[in-house]
């Protein structure tokens, strides 16, 4: 029966059977010495006399082995403190290989960092074996299971929505997705789950999250990919302050159960409106951290009373300032163009060390307001309808007051694993471009493909 190589402390004098990678090999002459690898942890493993050395003596790092042996204490003068199996090690009685392996094209053994980013995204398979790359996805999947359970505990009902919906104008670009049996037609990929939830208020859930998954066609960076994880969830009959103290008190429980070691700079997190942060600090992503060189210290600081509406110098047009969903502050709007940049919209964002890791509203969930809050900016009615009919339709049935906000999951896994990029804290990522270099995607198809959706490529 497997032991884990973590196990092998509780196991001293006794036969154990491990499994796992060739970490390390060094030949001492008539011994042997590897390092084996295995999701727990490493063991020194020793292979000593003729047939043993013998029976070892091809492999190399990164082969799959099985190894039986028995577990001994190490001589005082080798143990190694940096490991928690140190004080052990195990002497080889048997090997069987299960695969052998070609040198590895980048190093798995360091921490990666000094590896070019196209090498370890070509080859990311073995870049997720080193040990950072473990444990952070070990970091992140504990924090899911510690997001599931409080959740769940407050009596959230969890809920997929679909991924396949509709396009329509939400900020960024749509992924699209052609179909086949209606010609000229698309799905979009869902950028933010955000007209699904409110829905799910209307049907009368009252408390609704998921871990989404959203798409956005837009240019990457650091703290972006086209791909990415959100916390979604959506509250009836709350007000502004419900919705932010219980995402407050969700990241201060979350720190304080799963990351002890950091330190929340004040409780209740500060505020700032708007415009203040813009004057004082050129930004409504203040980084506030005393001490920016504390690896540990996590500065929350919200931000409120958002413009509603926003002008773009470029288009030289209005256009919404975040959420076109959003309430406008007092529940009313003005009744022409020239009165929209006093209108503030009942939105709020979570800033962390000068990153937006969170942001939500209370939603407008009348129908005429949700109407009058397009044709402001110029939307005509049977354009409304054939993009927000079925909300607006939807709403006319009854439906409660509502708000909540989504917490961007790559970028708080980032800030709090200390990674410079969430590329660091995901498995299968794309690089800075939206290249994924393993798979080599995006990529063309061939032409049956495209017949059968009904689409030319032009040249």
């Amino acid at each position: 029966m497997r032991t884990l190589i973590a196990d092998i402390v509780k196991h001293e004098g006794k036969e154990v059977e491990l499994m796992g990678w060739v970490d390390v090999r060094r030949d001492h002459g008539k011994i042997i010495f590897i390092d084996l690898r295995d999701r727990s942890g490493i063991a020194q493993i020793v292979f000593a006399g003729k047939e043993m050395y013998a029976a070892c003596d091809k492999l190399r790092p990164e082969w799959v082995v099985k190894i039986s042996g028995k577990v001994a204490k190490r001589p005082a003068s080798m143990v190694n403190p940096n490991l928690p199996t140190g004080e052990y090690e195990v002497q080889a009685t048997a090997l069987e290989v299960f695969t052998e392996a070609q040198t590895p094209p980048i190093d798995v053994t360091s921490d990666g960092r000094e590896i070019g980013e196209e090498n370890r995204m070509k080859y990311r398979y073995l870049d997720l074996r080193r040990a950072r790359m473990q444990k952070n996805l070990r970091a992140r999947s504990k924090t899911l299971a510690f997001v599931d359970e409080y959740f769940k505990k407050h009596d959230f009902v969890e809920v997929e929505t679909p991924i396949l919906g509709k396009s329509t104008p939400e900020g960024a670009r749509d992924y699209l997705v052609p179909s086949r049996l209606y010609p000229g037609k698309f799905y979009a990929l869902p950028q933010a789950p955000q007209q699904y939830k409110q829905l799910l208020m209307v049907a009368g859930l009252e408390r609704y999250f998921q871990i989404a998954r959203c798409f956005r066609d837009e240019d990457t960076r650091g703290d972006r990919q086209p791909e990415f994880t959100q916390i979604d969830f959506e509250m009836s009959f709350v007000e502004r302050e419900d919705v932010m103290n219980y995402l407050e008190s969700f990241i201060v429980e979350l720190v304080k159960n799963v990351y002890p070691e950091k330190h929340i700079t004040a409780v209740p997190f500060p505020r700032l409106n708007h415009a203040e942060a813009m004057k004082k600090y050129k930004s409504d992503k203040p980084d506030l951290r005393k001490d920016k060189n504390d690896a540990n210290e996590l500065s929350l600081t919200w931000i409120v009373d958002f413009p509603f509406y926003e002008y773009d110098e470029n288009t030289k047009a209005w256009d919404f300032g975040h959420n076109p969903f959003s309430m406008p502050e007092g529940g009313n709007l003005p009744d022409s163009e020239e009165d929209l940049s006093g209108v503030k919209a009942m939105q709020y964002d979570l800033i962390l060390n000068g990153f937006e890791i969170a942001g939500g509203s209370i939603r407008n969930h009348k129908p005429e307001l949700l109407k009058k809050a397009f044709e402001l900016l110029g939307y005509k009615n049977n354009v409304i309808m054939d993009k927000f009919g079925h909300m607006i339709e939807a709403f006319s049935y009854g439906v409660p007051p509502h708000g909540g906000a989504a917490v961007g999951f790559d970028r708080l896994m980032m800030l709090l694993l200390n990674e410079p990029n969430i590329r660091e804290v995901i498995a299968f990522t794309k690089t800075g471009d939206g290249r994924d270099l393993m798979s080599n995607a995006p990529s063309e198809v061939d032409e049956k493909q495209l017949k059968e959706l009904h689409i030319k490529i032009s040249k």
